[in-house]
């Protein structure tokens, strides 16, 4: 066992965990975040996607160890006040999720690429969420939100 720190949306913990912990369990079965969802275990789909220290990474591939002394963010910290983030809307508003499974770490990814690239190009949209695997919309629509979300950031 080893010793934890870290925050995740703004609250710290501190836990002792096992050294081969991913960071993906620790967020949903010690933390009950389970926004965070599990698609694949081999980096590919990218819903397990959180922002880790401001950066999108995929929390499968991640021990949660690793994250020690950082700071976390998963989908559960973008509402606040009751209001969605902008990202959330326009997902919901431009019909960019369908299931729902790769919403929460498509989301997160959008916001890493927004924030390092506030007026993306279709183009570069898509290649800033090519990491992230959807099976049930076909991608435009959550292009079109990303566009949106966008526009209302700038």
């Amino acid at each position: 066992m080893a010793q934890l720190q870290i925050t995740v949306n703004g609250v710290a913990y501190q836990h002792e965990v096992e050294p081969r912990l991913l960071l993906a369990q620790y967020l949903r079965d010690v933390l009950g975040l389970t926004g965070t969802n599990i698609g694949c275990d081999t980096s590919q789909c990218g819903a397990c996607t959180v922002l880790l220290d401001g950066v999108a990474v995929k929390s499968c591939t991640v021990l949660a160890l690793q994250a020690n002394g950082s700071q976390v963010t998963t989908i559960e910290a973008l509402k606040t006040n009751g209001n969605y983030h902008p990202l959330q809307q326009a997902f919901w508003d431009n019909h960019g999720l369908q299931c729902g499974f790769c919403t929460s770490g498509m989301i997160l990814t959008a916001v890493d690429l927004l924030k390092r690239n506030p007026n993306p190009t279709e183009e570069e949209i898509r290649r800033g969420i090519e990491g992230n695997i959807c099976r049930c919309t076909g991608y435009q629509n959550i292009v079109k939100a990303i566009q949106a979300a966008a526009a209302q950031m700038r």
